[in-house]
């Protein structure tokens, strides 16, 4: 028998299938839980992340610029998610919370997740086939040049590596940074772990220029594949003893890495007449004419006294917009610690911290600086968004540079414990401590000035979804059992406690238009109209609309105008409204539900 190397374990077929498999689950928009819906560009799911992403698949197919996540590091203690595709319409909404309890309020279910104890035989396939799928399903959201950034500890790191592997490409590996998630020492053990990993993986990983030089400053930016943005020149780092005109400079090595016959020549220090010659094993960075024509600009020194080897000028003012390379230890100085993201959850809150595994707002800061520029409409998911830490982050990182990012959490409103800070506070569950942390963290942003300017405000809403069954109602009998009562119920297709915002949505993912456009709504004689991203979709879902309703919604010449069959008393009224939009808005695509 042939041997090949291969990674699997039991249920990676499932999990494969499961990736592939279509939901028929809809995003309902909750307006009265949302900050500002009607203008954000902000999105909170509230449901599985796993039907999440299969909804976002059209929407944001290529569209989002980064991901973080940090999903259960299986330490024998963490709930993971129980998926089954094999339940039934009842015991699917059952297990997602889904059903309305008596006050109408959703009444979630511990059954779509679980603990995963180390005595489950199955202990790391039922890890590896849980994040498989979603990975999967993420990647396709990633653009040309984006990347997903993945925390987690010793536990599952070596699986996440070759799961990633096998889903982004080796070659699109970015780096493994050790993040110093704790600084004190634990005792009661024989060494103390104080490190956690953020795992990155890029969805087209640049294999050349990816250091931003002087050399391809002009085409840089405009590659269709990832590489890490520079850091920001420290200023401190430059000084101008000599009060050079140029301005604050530091001194560089005049040498370089390998040895090339045309970088290898004499240098004569004028002060003294030593000559010198590159390192063993190195050369100097540029040829000899060009060595010469910096030392007649005064870009050679010869170190502080003018006695040393040759050294280059580098200027501040010429190098900022080439920044510097950041490193892969992520130390606490730079990143925070656990302790210091549950000192920030509690001062956001007032109270002990409501969640018991946060990350710090500067951890997310610091891959944030790495992948996205303050200029760039950039998109930042989180799915695994727990206390939302992600959200914050980037309205932080906004506020401080003017940037137009904006994000997605995705979140399973798990439920908080009786016993917990978070329950006693009056927290039902996880999702309200993430929305409630971007309110407040959205207002202590706005209330500190620094975005304020003439041109710039901070989008610190958010749009609140929840998954949800599908909007159409559903028919599980043959014909030959159809009663005259069915036919009745039938006359209506669209579930009796869905709305049109309902529907409206749901019609935006099946065009593959995004969540985040502009939305409006407004009423013209008795009938809503509903208009969405600047005339890309205009609906009304109101019973038996009249000729001025469709020609008022044929004149405005949407891409999309959208209706239903309860809009229209009898088949001439349809054909009126083909007659009319011919007229005035040919090009219009018209769609009925």
């Amino acid at each position: 028998m042939r041997e090949y190397y291969a990674f699997t374990w039991p249920g990676k077929h499932d999990a494969i299938i499961e990736a592939g498999t279509p939901t028929d689950k809809v995003l309902r928009p909750d307006i009265n839980a949302s900050k500002n819906f009607h203008k954000t560009q902000n999105l909170y799911i509230e449901g599985d992340n796993l039907e999440a992403l299969k909804i976002l698949q059209r929407s944001y197919m290529r569209k989002v610029k980064m991901i973080y996540i940090d999903p259960p590091y299986n330490t024998g203690h963490d709930f993971i998610y129980s998926d089954n595709f094999t339940q039934n319409d009842n015991e699917a909404q059952q297990d997602f919370g889904l059903l309305d309890t008596d006050d109408g309020t959703r009444n979630f279910s511990m059954k779509n997740y679980r603990e995963n104890s180390r005595t489950n035989p199955r202990f790391h396939s039922d890890w590896c086939s849980m994040i498989y799928p979603r990975l999967k399903l993420a990647r396709n959201l990633l653009t040309d040049d984006g990347v997903i950034f993945i925390s987690i500890d010793d536990n599952e790191v070596t699986n996440l590596r070759k799961i990633c592997d096998e889903i982004f490409g080796e070659s699109n590996f970015v780096a493994m940074f050790p993040w110093q998630a704790r600084q004190s020492v634990q005792n009661d053990t024989d060494i103390s772990c104080n490190h956690e990993y953020v795992v990155a993986y890029a969805s087209n990983r640049r294999q050349e220029n990816r250091r931003l030089k002087e050399t391809n400053a002009a085409s840089w930016y405009k590659e269709r594949s990832f590489a890490c943005l520079p850091m920001p020149l420290d200023p401190d780092k430059f000084a101008n003893p000599d009060n050079d005109p140029r301005g604050a400079w530091k001194a560089d090595p005049m040498d370089a890495p390998n040895v090339r016959p045309n970088l290898t020549y004499e240098i004569t220090n004028p002060n003294t007449g030593e000559k010198f010659l590159p390192p063993p094993g190195r050369c100097w960075r540029v040829e000899e004419r060009t060595y010469r024509r910096w030392l007649a600009d005064g870009r050679i020194i010869f170190g502080k006294t003018g006695t040393s080897r040759p050294q280059v000028k580098t200027f501040y003012n010429e190098k900022k917009e080439f920044g510097s390379v950041d490193n892969t230890w992520w130390n606490a100085e730079r990143c925070g610690t656990a302790t210091q993201a549950t000192k920030e959850l509690a001062q956001i809150f007032g109270i002990s911290s409501p969640f018991d595994t946060p990350k710090p707002v500067k951890l997310i800061m610091q891959i944030l600086r790495l992948v996205s520029r303050p200029d760039a409409d950039a998109t930042i998911l989180d799915f695994f968004a727990g206390s939302s830490t992600t959200a914050h982050a980037v309205m932080a990182m906004n506020s401080q540079d003017y940037g137009h990012r904006k994000f997605i959490m995705i979140q399973l409103p798990e439920e908080c414990p009786v016993q917990s800070e978070a329950f006693k506070a009056g927290y039902a569950n996880i999702c309200e401590i993430g929305k409630e942390r971007i309110r407040r963290a959205g207002e202590e942003l706005k209330q500190s000035g620094s975005q304020l300017t003439m041109n710039y405000a901070l989008d610190t809403g958010f749009r609140v979804f929840k998954v949800d069954s599908s909007n159409m109602k559903d028919v599980y009998f043959s014909p030959s059992e159809l009663t005259q009562d069915m036919l009745s119920g039938l006359e209506e297709n669209i579930k009796p406690d869905r709305s049109g915002i309902d529907l409206l949505f749901d019609v935006i993912a099946e065009i593959g238009l995004t969540f985040s456009l502009e939305y409006s709504s407004e009423i013209f004689n008795g009938f809503t109209i509903h208009s969405y991203g600047h005339n890309e979709v205009i609906a009304c879902f109101d019973e038996n609309v009249n000729l001025e309703l469709m020609t008022e919604i044929a004149k405005r010449q949407p891409v999309h105008a959208v209706f239903c069959d309860r809009c229209f008393e009898s088949s001439p009224a349809k054909i009126n409204l083909t007659g009319i939009f011919m007229h005035y808005s040919p090009d219009t695509n018209i769609k009925i539900l």
